[in-house]
């Protein structure tokens, strides 16, 4: 620890927040929101900006992949690049490239200069992210931690929520270009308040000597080849294709360098010994898990009322703001709670929760629409401030202030991890499961069937007397596709149901954590 750090030598409990502390605080909030936001604002517009870029359907899916490889490769060298830059001049950095990223989108004129664009974005905005996290365990005494930690969950699970509404209504209103214009005045704004009013630590530029160039190599190989092979594995068969085979191996390899030069070398450039703490790598795998289910049930949800439903992104938006509403509604009962019972137990009973929403969704059927999701979105939104006010005090809230910066980014990595390693799972499940309850559906509708068959000639009928020609083939592509989207309907609900068996799954890990001072108290030891 350096004497030119303050406040690291002024002891948690005698931290003293002052106004000035406050206001470039909710400066870095509001830029990990943007960062959050523009990973799914872009979903819901895909097509707009493929049509734009003159784009092929592989080229498009790029705008996404560039920005999560990017971002994931940041989220670990975060902590390192904090100690040597300090929090105000890498946040700095990072907003304002962010923000010329984003001008810079906007103004793309091809799908290869859109992907580079979305990269930097990417890789900058994948910087504020764990900084934020970070920061409230350096600014803040313990006893503000439950408040802090619910204003952050808050964030970064409404961020993910609003994205493809936002991004939806954006594209409708104005143009897909808005999709990006949008972060220039918020971005200059948290540029100029985080320039004047942050003030967590010095730079150690010393740290720059001798750096570990080899470990930031092999980080971004490594985790730049995970997201890869999550990304377009379950487009391309998995295994089936060469490429896929190709960056497994590549990631293998750097993935194993990569642990024995981080374990050896003097100056690691991500500190893996902080997972030596029992209580933090227990923390990071619940990370991992609600990484599963927040971006999980953020992409099967509207998937389905897209695809079976039919819902406009609008009328997706507006579904999907129930989780949003009773995250809100939860907030002041979840800081509360934190400060009065064993946050063991309140983790508990809100994996117990989360995993009880996505079981509710299960039995969903091919009419389910706004009331019918609305329970189990209520029971979801409920439940994700009792998941994310315990975990962040249970990873980070008993570690030395010292050793935050660097853990914070590894906490964030694993919920980036959880949502991409989930994400590939449920697609790849999605397909298989589609195609097994089809072909289940299909051996019973045949001609020996009188309920297939008399549907078919009610169907018929009615066929006739709307479109010309032979109205028993059009009644039969009909029934083909309503066999489909009940298989699909089916599929929807394993997915759910086995994104449920995760979380009660994760139950039994309980045991293994710490009992972790309540903040109220001042202590967040174990």
């Amino acid at each position: 620890m350096s004497p030119a750090d303050p406040r690291l030598l002024v002891r948690p409990e005698d931290r003293v927040v002052s106004v000035r502390d406050w206001i470039g605080f909710m400066a870095m909030v509001l830029g990990m929101f943007m960062a959050i936001l523009d990973i799914q604002i872009v979903a819901s517009s895909i097509a707009q900006i493929q049509a734009g870029l003159s784009a092929s359907a592989d080229e498009i899916s790029w705008v996404q992949t560039a920005y999560l490889i990017a971002e994931v490769v940041m989220i670990p060298l975060s902590g390192w690049a904090a100690k040597v830059f300090s929090t105000r001049w890498l946040f700095l950095a990072s907003c304002v490239t962010f923000t010329v990223a984003s001008v810079a989108c906007a103004m793309a004129w091809s799908i290869e200069s859109m992907i580079v664009f979305r990269a930097i974005q990417g890789f900058l905005g994948g910087a504020m992210i764990p900084t934020v996290f970070a920061t409230s365990y350096l600014m803040f005494p313990p006893r503000s931690q439950a408040g802090i930690s619910v204003l952050i969950g808050l964030v970064a699970t409404m961020a993910p929520t609003l994205g493809p509404t936002l991004g939806g209504w954006l594209t409708e209103a104005f143009s897909w270009h808005w999709l990006f214009l949008i972060n220039i005045v918020p971005g200059l704004a948290v540029a100029s308040l985080v320039a004047t009013f942050v003030d967590v630590d010095r730079p150690r530029l010393s740290m720059l000597k001798g750096f570990d160039m080899a470990g930031i190599v092999l980080v971004a190989l490594f985790l730049g080849s995970l997201q890869y092979i999550l990304e377009e594995g379950p487009g391309d068969d998995w295994f089936d294709e060469p490429k896929i085979v190709v960056m497994s191996a590549l990631c293998a390899v750097a993935g194993l360098a990569f642990l024995w030069r981080e374990l050896t070398c003097a100056q690691p450039v991500v500190e893996l010994k902080a997972f030596a703490d029992r209580n933090f790598a227990v923390g990071c795998l619940y990370s991992f898990i609600i990484g599963i289910g927040l971006y999980g049930s953020v992409y099967v949800i509207p998937l389905f009322l897209g695809r079976v439903r039919g819902y406009s992104a609008l009328e997706i938006g507006l579904t999907m703001m129930v989780t949003g509403a009773f995250q809100f509604l939860s907030a002041p009962l979840a800081g509360n709670l934190a400060r009065h019972i064993d946050l063991r137990a309140m983790l508990g009973l809100g994996l117990g929760l989360f995993g009880a929403g996505l079981w509710l969704n299960h039995v969903l059927t091919s009419e389910w629409g706004y009331w019918e999701m609305f329970l189990p979105q209520a029971v979801r939104g409920l439940s994700l401030m009792f998941c994310f006010v315990p975990i962040n005090a249970v990873a980070l809230g008993h570690l030395a202030p010292a050793a935050v910066q660097n853990a914070s980014g590894l906490y964030n990595l694993m919920r980036n991890l959880g949502g991409a390693i989930g994400l590939a799972a449920i697609t790849t499940a999605l397909g298989d499961r589609v195609d097994f309850h089809y072909a289940r559906l299909a051996e019973k509708v045949t001609w020996d069937n009188l309920e297939a068959v008399t549907r078919l000639g009610e169907i018929s009928a009615r066929m006739a007397a709307m479109v010309p020609g032979d109205p028993d083939q059009a009644a039969l592509k009909v029934l083909v596709n309503l066999t489909k989207q009940q298989a699909m309907t089916m599929a929807f609900g394993d997915v759910l149901l086995g994104m449920s068996l995760v979380f009660v799954a994760g139950l039994a890990l309980m045991p293994l954590v710490h009992k972790v001072g309540h903040p109220s108290a001042g202590g967040g030891g174990h």
